[in-house]
């Protein structure tokens, strides 16, 4: 048995994620992932003696998640995309007694993505229209993806503006996850991109993400915060 700081209950343990989680925990040292949980499994029972849980499981379960959550007092890290707005109000009402890391993304290159994204949008300006491309394996449920949603919040807060943001979504083959901001200027054309080539970029970030919220207080972070970015 490996000593361990951080006990984590992982839910959606089954899926393409939790899988990668799961093989990245067994060689992480201060990471024990002491319970899993799947469609159809208790969660409340599972929350109890964990330090942490992570979610890469499904949007309709955020209701369970969370009331396990509360009940426990157990710090959260959500990576399920595709929520509705009244699921995110519950999100956003839980993080007001736990502490939160809700990330469409939890990749250190996307994020610095957004951080890029947030600076070229301030610096080119209304002169420069913007849209983004992402590609996802054919298997993806939710489009745009979580990550492209995030893109185009960051360009519509940056320049000031209730307007949407152009979005292709396409899902081919087994593309693990592609996005691209695209700026079209006058005479000229800024990409910024992000190819992710395995998901243990987004398990390794989930997973530090976990070893961080576990210190913090109760309010709804991004995995930015995380990163200090």
């Amino acid at each position: 048995m490996k000593s361990t700081l951080v006990r984590v209950l992982l839910i959606g343990a089954a899926g393409r994620m939790g899988k990668a989680i799961t093989d990245l925990a067994d060689g992480d040292s201060e990471i024990d992932v002491v319970g899993q949980c799947d469609l159809g499994d208790p969660i409340e029972p599972a929350m109890r003696n964990c330090d942490v849980a992570i979610d890469f499981s499904h949007a309709d379960t955020i209701s369970e998640i969370c009331a396990a959550a509360l009940q426990h007092r157990k710090p959260l890290v959500i990576g399920t995309t595709g929520h509705s707005q009244e699921q995110r109000r519950i999100i956003e009402a839980s993080a007001q007694s736990l502490p939160i890391v809700f990330a469409s993304n939890f990749s250190i290159g996307v994020n610095v993505l957004f951080w890029l994204t947030r600076k070229a949008a301030g610096r080119l300006g209304r002169d420069f229209d913007v849209a983004i491309v992402e590609t996802h394996h054919k298997m993806k449920k939710d489009a745009p993806s979580g990550t492209a949603k995030t893109l185009a919040q960051v360009l519509k807060a940056t320049r000031k503006t209730h307007s949407e943001i152009p979005i292709q979504s396409i899902r081919e083959g087994d593309v693990v996850g592609e996005h691209t901001v695209i700026f079209s200027g006058p005479a000229e054309r800024l990409e910024l991109t992000h190819r992710a080539a395995s998901r243990e970029i987004f398990a390794r970030g989930a997973l530090r993400a976990a070893a961080w919220i576990v210190n913090q207080p109760a309010r709804l972070y991004t995995m930015q915060d995380v990163l200090g970015l």
